[in-house]
């Protein structure tokens, strides 16, 4: 027994020795974890995946804080805490990353960059952070962080309603189930509690100010809606349930970001495509917000704004196009946006008046 014993007594060792680097790594765990195995934002099976890591992330706060408030005698072993500490930085890295993934799943990562720099300043807090006290202090604001979070996803699926009373709803619900948690968590260790209150208090406070500042100046897109697919393209047609278009071969550097160039005949047109995922039961309002940039002045000008509907439920967003007439020579971009301005995404290309140096190529969309 003892030989087998043995190695599981020098990993736990190693993993106390270098336990917050392990919580750093915990965190990117889950991210990569829920990368690959999240679903669709309507399936029980992703809710119940969020809720058992909301369980196991609580469960772990709240046994380390009881025992940590206990006697010194009856306090946990390092190899305890190491275990307690692994548990609750993994379920919280699950739950943070949760919320990124579906982010990420939009087409465009311009929409995303306010989340993932919160993101990675508590990967840069988790290793700054180093005694018990305040590591329940940080628990509990990334607890409180990852509960929003979840909540402005959840609430929007469950009332079919996506914008502003759906995110003040998921603020109110966030906020009433970490107070009871709080309670609880007073009831197990009111001492200990009662010195990391105020700290929790003003962070929770700071968290819900700006998740609300990121909304209301429209920064946050309007989850849990995600751009699917989107593209420029000579012609889109729809054939039955298949949507057809003719694409010009680009470069290879445009897959490293470079924007398309489409050359163009005079007169011709161009098709804006796009697939916004939506949550079952769920009808919005998409638009697409055609912009040329100006060499003169400097500035990015509206050229034609085209609202359509869609609906939710389909795997692979809800489908559709919208046409620009006659675009002048220059760069341009298409900002994807609801109908109340908050960004899905954007595609960036350029006109050229000649004729295709390549051959048209058709193909079947998404």
């Amino acid at each position: 027994m003892q030989p087998i014993l043995q190695p599981i007594k020098t990993v736990i060792a190693l993993a106390h020795q270098y336990e917050r680097h392990l919580s750093a790594v915990s965190l990117a765990g889950g991210y990569a974890f829920d990368s690959y195995t999240f679903g669709r934002i309507d399936h029980a099976s992703t809710h119940i995946v969020f809720v058992a890591y909301l369980v196991i992330a609580a469960a772990a706060i709240a046994v380390s804080h009881r025992w940590e408030s206990g006697p010194e005698d009856k306090r946990p072993s390092e190899r305890t805490r190491t275990i307690l500490t692994a548990a609750t930085q993994f379920a919280l890295g699950c739950l943070l990353s949760g919320f990124c993934v579906f982010y990420l799943r939009s087409a465009s990562l311009w929409t995303s960059w306010p989340y993932l720099l919160l993101l990675a300043g508590i990967f840069i807090g988790n290793e700054l952070f180093k005694n018990y006290t305040t590591r329940l202090t940080l628990s509990l604001l990334l607890f409180f962080f990852a509960l929003f979070s979840y909540s402005v996803l959840l609430v929007p699926v469950l009332i079919a309603l996506i914008g502003t009373t759906a995110f003040v709803v998921s603020g109110i619900v966030a906020l009433v189930i970490f107070w009871f948690f709080a309670d609880i968590l007073a009831w197990l260790g009111r001492e200990r509690f009662r010195q990391v209150r105020p700290h929790v208090l003003a962070g929770t406070l700071a968290i819900y100010a700006t998740m609300n500042l990121f909304y209301f100046v429209k920064i946050l897109p309007p989850l849990p809606l995600a751009l699917a697919d989107a593209g420029i393209y000579h012609s889109v047609k729809k054939n039955g349930d298949v949507y057809q278009a003719v694409n010009e071969p680009q470069p290879w550097t445009t897959y490293f970001g470079a924007p398309p160039v489409l050359h163009l005949t005079p007169g011709e047109k161009l098709y804006l495509y796009s697939a916004v995922f939506a949550p079952v039961r769920v009808t919005t309002l998409i638009v697409h917000r055609w912009e040329w940039f100006d060499p003169a002045s400097g500035k990015w000008v509206t050229q034609s704004r085209v609202t359509f509907a869609i609906k939710g439920g389909r795997d692979q967003g809800y489908r559709g196009y919208t046409i620009k007439s006659k675009p002048k020579p220059g760069a341009w971009r298409v900002n994807i946006v609801t109908d109340d301005g908050r960004p899905l995404g954007r595609i960036r290309f350029a006109v050229m008046m000649a004729p295709p140096p390549r051959p048209l190529v058709p193909l079947t969309l998404n």
